[in-house]
């Protein structure tokens, strides 16, 4: 079969933004033919990836995909009209240079709905060659907008946010079949109108590649010593992770052996550094952004892994990719966290959970797998990797969209 992917975010973007590459080199290894219309990797930080530059159009063949870039505004700024302009100007672009020329044959279409504006190149799909598709809810939207704030905003606010709603509405109305990745979503999706029998929970993986298990080493790295119980926080330092309840917590623990390493950038990252400052936690070390290629070191010299929701309601549906990335190496959790990521990690049996901006209930989950020490850590590891295994492995993720494209062209066959 031939497969399209229409996402804005692709290799050699990192972490979630990777997980559509991943999808297409699944693809082709189940003996289908991928085309991708994607735009040049910007993300996290809003610079160009090295060895690229932005034009109106380019392709590439890697790992046997088939890769067209089109045109965009490189941002990944917190200001709304920068972010707007990065994801107007792909949406634009994709739909005039991308879609047209790259997905004249394909069978079926896999579509990554965020940000929303991918509605108009889909639209323009649908309207030239009304390809079977499948929408992917990977965030929700018009919710992502309200959880900044933007529909509190005043009239303008609330157009935009009722405008949202109307191009998702549509999207779902046009999907053969419209998947998504935690219970919750489904529920949400069901109650603003989605058919059941349109719906399809697919949740996502890690790259298998990089979240693997892997022993302790004898010599940790980091400054680490032996005894001293590593907490690691990788990933954005951004306001939906709530990661001064991190900070506080471990401020609160100074005096222990409990070490917090937190690798990552993003808009936070000079606030929670002041906020570390100002609590004395000398205990908190910032590594800054490091290479995906160290993860594995950084996973290896981890004794429990922070993973940190706010307490929007959004946040309650959200299913964070750096979860999936710990259980697949096998890592133990604490997590302040509610809804539905609080549940896989209760359910896993791979660690603690404590309410969003609970310090007090974040420092007893510590320091509870402080005592046990890294013996008694085992268990969890394992049930860990165990429950990743049975829930979000690569294999069966790939598997059942698949499927849902295959039902979607057949049944756009048969009628």
């Amino acid at each position: 079969m031939r497969i399209g992917i229409l996402t804005q975010w692709y290799d050699p973007e990192p972490g979630p933004a990777a997980l559509p590459a991943a999808l297409a080199r699944g693809l082709v290894a189940r003996g289908h033919s991928v085309e991708v219309v994607t735009g040049y990797p910007n993300y996290p930080d809003g610079v160009l990836a090295a060895g690229y530059r932005v034009r109106p159009r380019s392709t590439e063949d890697v790992d046997g995909v088939r890769v067209s870039r089109v045109a965009l505004y490189p941002s990944h700024s917190e200001s709304m009209s920068r972010r707007l302009l990065n994801y107007g100007s792909f949406a634009a672009s994709a739909a005039v240079a991308g879609v047209p020329a790259s997905f004249r044959h394909v069978d079926a279409l896999w579509v990554n709905y965020s940000p929303v504006t991918i509605g108009l190149p889909f639209a323009v799909q649908r309207l030239l060659r009304r390809t079977p598709s499948v929408v992917h809810v990977l965030d929700l939207w018009p919710d992502t907008l309200a959880a900044v704030g933007l529909g509190s905003t005043g009239g303008r606010g609330r157009t935009a946010v009722s405008a949202v709603d109307a191009v998702c509405n549509w999207m779902y109305r046009a999907a053969d079949r419209v998947a998504y990745i935690s219970p919750g979503v489904g529920d949400i999706l069901a109650e603003r109108g989605v058919p059941r029998d349109k719906l399809a929970y697919a949740p996502m993986w890690a790259d298998e590649t990089l979240h693997k298990p892997t022993p302790r080493p004898d010599t940790r790295g980091y400054g680490l010593d032996r005894d001293q119980l590593a907490v690691v926080y990788a990933g954005t330092l951004g306001r939906a992770q709530g990661l001064e309840t991190l900070v506080e917590a471990c401020g609160r623990m100074k005096e222990s052996r409990v070490i917090c390493l937190i690798a990552g950038s993003g808009t936070e990252e000079g606030r929670l550094r002041d906020l570390a400052a100002r609590a004395g936690a000398d205990n908190v070390r910032f590594l800054g952004r490091l290479p995906k290629e160290e993860m594995p070191a950084l996973a290896a010299a981890a004794d429990v892994n922070y993973v940190a929701l706010n307490d929007h309601p959004l946040a309650h549906v959200t299913m964070p990719s750096k979860l999936q990335a710990i259980l697949a190496a096998g890592g133990v959790v604490v997590g302040s966290l509610g809804g539905d990521a609080a549940a896989v990690v209760n359910e896993s049996g791979s660690g603690w959970t404590v309410a969003p901006g609970d310090v007090s209930g974040l420092v007893d989950a510590l320091q509870e797998a402080a005592s046990l020490g890294p013996e008694g850590l085992a268990g969890r590891r394992r049930a860990a990797r165990e429950y990743y295994e049975r829930t979000f492995a690569y294999d069966q993720g790939v598997e059942t969209i698949e499927e849902l494209l295959t039902t979607a062209a057949g049944r756009r066959g048969r009628a």
